[in-house]
């Protein structure tokens, strides 16, 4: 039948028996697809075209269930559709979705529902399960965890597209593997994991076009890159070309700004989600100020102002999802270094060398919005090499988030977070938060804090632990005001609290970098 009708419709059109809007098929948004995972306690959205005025039905049910769901809507004068399921509980039960319309029917079966999270980000977020031996031995135990991987591939103009579907297999990347694993064992529920990430991309490569209007460089990266006309046609030229890319075509893509969310975000917009996984930031590190800077691919937000385009691209993905507590949880960079010409030398710990300290800072500003979490990394990393083996811990610890901040589990989720500051004398004592059972992991005195005077001159710290605070001095500091701890590239860590989560890094002083 469908053929058929393409095939009368398209006949028609030739001879002009037709308009061309009704040649428009039934088409339903490609996150749907057989054994789709579906958000539960929560509206879900399902969408897609037809002609104007077409009535679209949808239907949700299992053959061992009384409950289902019809709900059926008439497409807009521009062939567009959109109907939302009610809120449905999580199930293991296969159920079947059908959409109907224009004499056309799409029939998907095996869909679950449960906990649904997109995982995106760069190379850190996409490393493959199979490099981490203790996250690939979750494989075989994760019988509930399915995937949609997103292609890697960009797009000039927003994109309704995708060519996956969804599999009933984990997601290849380990961070999201961990964290889907961690999460499905203790809500016992089946977990979706939409993965789309891509290795050197900025957070400007993620961002809409529209966000011109409220984050400034970002207006100038696009003025420039509309201005750009060899730049496009390379793109152009690229994507038209034969696969696969070299790997020089490859990078030149992924490091574009805008053109990533085009054709791996839009399309997923507004698929039911609890929120996002975010592990990105490396990218943006190549500099303090950000633009003006060179080569073309490090102009972006740099370290300073990445934390304020991180909250304005987090509001607009809510916007766009409609979803005002879609949940972000980004994860802080680890420790890392990699010292860079014409900034002051001081080695990893030191907090007056050039370092991604300033990134994280930047990301902790992204707490400053609700419904949002940020998993602190700095005990894990390898001083010299960016892409660290670690992400067991990194999975676990965004799950915690998760439990606790969307899911209301009373759990001790993150490690000891600054509270307050208190002067006495020769002596700086440090109160903090989630600090029960406040110890170090080794049984030494508390290491990676350091403290200055008006100088600026930034000295190591002698610190003792009392109860839920932190007793700091040094001889050589006779009226210590400033503390900074851990605020280097890859500081030396032992502070934790009874769950053996590590504490956040700070500083308390206004010094400019």
């Amino acid at each position: 039948m469908k053929n058929s009708k393409l095939l009368s419709c398209y006949l028609a059109f030739l001879f002009g028996i037709l308009p061309l809007n009704a040649m428009a098929t039934l088409t339903v948004a490609s996150p749907f697809s057989n054994n789709a995972v579906l958000q539960r306690h929560m509206p879900v959205p399902v969408w897609g075209t037809a002609d104007a005025g077409t009535k679209i039905t949808v239907t949700i049910s299992s053959d061992s269930s009384q409950d289902s769901q019809t709900k059926s809507t008439i497409t807009n004068s521009h062939g567009e559709w959109k109907i939302e399921l009610d809120a449905m509980p999580a199930t293991f039960t296969p159920q079947v979705l059908k959409i109907s319309g224009n004499e056309s029917e799409f029939t998907y079966s095996n869909i679950l529902v449960g906990e649904v999270w997109v995982c995106a980000g760069q190379s850190n977020m996409v490393m493959e399960a199979n490099r981490v031996p203790e996250v690939k031995a979750l494989i075989p135990k994760s019988k509930y965890i399915r995937s949609l991987e997103v292609p890697r591939t960009v797009a000039l103009t927003p994109q309704n597209h995708l060519t996956s579907e969804w599999q009933v297999a984990t997601p290849s990347s380990a961070v999201a593997l961990a964290f889907a694993y961690h999460l499905q064992v203790s809500e016992n529920v089946p977990v979706g994991i939409i993965l789309s990430a891509w290795g050197s991309s900025s957070i400007e490569a993620w961002m809409p076009r529209e966000m011109t209007s409220k984050v400034p460089h970002f207006k100038t990266m696009m003025q420039e890159f509309d201005a750009d006309t060899q730049t496009q046609e390379r793109i152009k030229a690229i994507l038209e070309g034969p696969k696969p890319w070299s790997r020089k075509d490859d990078i030149f893509l992924r490091r574009q700004s805008n053109i990533l969310f085009n054709a791996m975000i839009n399309p997923l917009i507004p698929y039911a989600a609890r929120g996002l996984v975010w592990y990105q930031g490396e990218r943006n590190t190549m500099s303090i100020h950000g633009m003006p800077e060179e080569p073309w691919f490090a102009r972006n937000s740099g370290m300073l102002k990445y934390g304020d385009t991180l909250k304005a691209w987090m509001q607009n993905y809510r916007e766009a999802w409609n979803q005002d507590t879609f949940h972000f949880i980004a994860v802080m960079l680890p420790g890392f270094h990699k010292q860079k010409e014409g900034v002051p030398l001081g080695g990893p710990e030191d907090p007056n060398t050039h370092s991604w300290a300033w990134m994280r800072e930047s990301q902790m500003r992204s707490l400053d919005l609700p419904n949002t979490s940020l998993v602190n990394t700095i005990d894990l990393g390898d001083v010299n090499d960016i892409h660290p083996k670690d992400k067991l811990p990194v999975g676990k610890r965004a799950a915690l988030m998760a439990l606790r901040d969307t899911l209301e589990h009373n759990i001790q989720a993150q490690g000891p977070t600054l509270s307050e500051v208190k002067r006495f004398g020769n002596q700086i004592i440090i109160d903090f938060e989630h600090a029960e059972g406040l110890k170090t992991i080794d049984e030494q005195p508390p290491k990676a804090f350091w403290l200055s005077d008006d100088s600026g001159k930034w000295v190591k710290a002698e610190a003792t632990i009392k109860g839920q605070s932190v007793i700091l001095h040094s001889p050589s500091l006779t009226q210590p005001r400033y503390v900074r701890y851990a605020f280097a590239g890859k500081p030396n860590v032992n502070l934790v609290n009874s769950a053996n989560l590590p504490a956040y890094p700070f500083r308390t002083d206004t010094f400019e970098p």
